[in-house]
């Protein structure tokens, strides 16, 4: 017996499960599910950055390492549960299939951003508070943070549709296994991917340039420079999700399948 879901299977789990369900999630549970993936979220970029920080003797490596570790935080979401917005951009296949509304399903993304932005910010606090990002941590920090929000509109559009494509993938490799060790590596690899590369993720980011700010002593990266990156970053990350991800295998696995 196979121990995986075909790829027309996770279609219809996608629509069910991922679609339908959560747009019927009370909203107080939407709410804490939000800020638990905020958190979760922050929990894998806070290592990556850590890491990426110790490891100094390789690029390469270093770079390897910092995606690979970054992956905890999609693992924590799907596999213990939580509500994270990039993923929840899979909930469009269950709009475009009839079985959920527009309507219903902008509320509950709207709902968990601002969710996850709370958990995201308060683990940001809470590693500044505890002093542990300091020093050479405390350096890679700012640096991250630089670079994201002197990114370009464009770039950091089209980094975040890479991005939000292969995050939706995790999501939907993940739905294929039906055991805990084949969804760790099915989220591991689109993960490790997505950092390694380069893409920018909003939720992530809710992180990575808050604790750039907080620890920065020149004052350099300020929430105007937040929102220049989290805006293009957030519409690039619906249009990987919800276009390329959902709409495509909409496309294939429900407007055109041969009943």
């Amino acid at each position: 017996m196979a121990n995986f879901n075909a790829p027309a299977n996770i279609a219809e789990a996608v629509i069910s499960k991922v679609g339908v369900s959560k747009c019927r999630l009370n909203t107080w549970n939407v709410i804490i599910l939000g800020i638990l993936a905020g958190a979760f979220i922050a929990f894998g970029a806070q290592l990556a950055t850590r890491m990426g920080a110790m490891i100094t003797f390789d690029a390469g490596i270093s770079t390897l390492v910092f995606g690979s570790v970054f992956s905890v935080g999609l693992m924590l979401v799907v596999i213990a549960g939580a509500e994270l917005f990039t993923g929840n951009n899979l909930m469009f296949m269950s709009v475009l299939a009839g079985e959920a509304k527009f309507s219903q399903m902008l509320g509950k993304w709207i709902i968990v951003f601002i969710a996850n932005f709370v958990g995201s910010i308060l683990i940001a606090w809470f590693m500044y508070a505890s002093g542990l990002v300091s020093g050479s941590v405390a350096d890679k920090a700012i640096a991250i943070a630089q670079a994201k929000v002197n990114l370009d509109f464009w770039p950091a559009f089209f980094r975040a549709i890479l991005c939000n494509w292969l995050v939706c993938l995790a999501v939907w490799l993940a739905l294929a296994s039906q055991d805990v060790i084949g969804k760790i590596f099915g989220i591991f690899f689109p993960i490790m991917a997505f950092v390694a590369s380069g893409f920018e993720h909003s939720i992530a980011n809710m992180y990575f340039i808050p604790i750039g700010m907080f620890v920065d002593p020149a004052n350099t990266i300020t929430w105007g420079g937040f929102f220049h990156n989290l805006i293009p970053v957030t519409i690039g990350n619906v249009v990987g999700g919800a276009g390329f991800v959902a709409t495509i295998y909409w496309i294939v696995f429900r407007k055109c399948s041969v009943k």
